[in-house]
């Protein structure tokens, strides 16, 4: 499952990785103090404060997706491969099931005497309960 992983692993720092686009530092307030005035030229726009705000919003996102992605990409490869592990074992069970021949597997799936007649009474007694709560009900109904 190295591959499905891998690929797992891929999409999610890839979707982090569009998130910030030329758009988004457009965007971003330009007021006199921090980078200028928007109704200058290109150069005198983006000053130093400015650029170095625009890092500072880089490293801060960098930084946070390396975090979450610290935590999702673990989660994504042993997700993918107890997926595998899950759907291997199941297929190794239910082929090994069907190779048992009919006594053995009525032995497998022998129940306990004792659990088998606490089963059918219970399974009475709902059964009278239900039918109780019914007539109950048809009563309450009538008046």
């Amino acid at each position: 499952m190295r591959e499905e992983s891998k690929k797992a692993t891929l999409l999610l720092v890839d979707m982090e990785y569009g998130y910030l686009t030329v758009e988004f530092f457009r965007k971003l307030p330009q007021d006199a103090e921090k980078g200028g005035n928007p109704t200058h030229s290109l150069f005198d726009r983006y000053n130093d404060a400015y650029l170095r705000r625009i890092a500072t919003t880089v490293l801060s996102y960098v930084n946070m997706v390396c975090g979450t992605l610290r935590h999702t990409i673990p989660k994504s490869v042993v997700y993918c491969q107890v997926r595998e592990a899950k759907r291997s074992l199941l297929d190794h069970f239910f082929t090994e099931l069907g190779k048992k021949e009919g006594k053995q597997l009525a032995s497998l799936l022998n129940e306990d005497p004792a659990i088998m007649q606490r089963r059918t009474s219970l399974s009475r007694r709902l059964e009278l309960y239900r039918s109780a709560q019914s007539e109950i009900e048809a009563v309450a109904w009538e008046r």
